[in-house]
């Protein structure tokens, strides 16, 4: 990115770096969900996924 400032451009691969992160955690999750056996397992990673994306939606 050509004419930005270093400090915006490294603002902004931070803030990528994080998004990506934080995508990753919510399809493993929800992978977790549907692929674990145990019906209390897949409960919990249904209760994780719920309050990952509650908290999504507020930001």
């Amino acid at each position: 990115m050509p004419g930005l400032p270093p400090v915006l451009e490294s603002v902004l691969q931070g803030a990528a770096t994080t998004g990506l992160a934080y995508v990753g955690a919510v399809v493993t999750v929800a992978t977790s969900s549907v692929l674990f056996r145990s019906p209390e397992r897949r409960r919990d990673a249904r209760a994780t996924l719920t309050i990952l994306l509650r908290r999504s939606r507020r930001g």
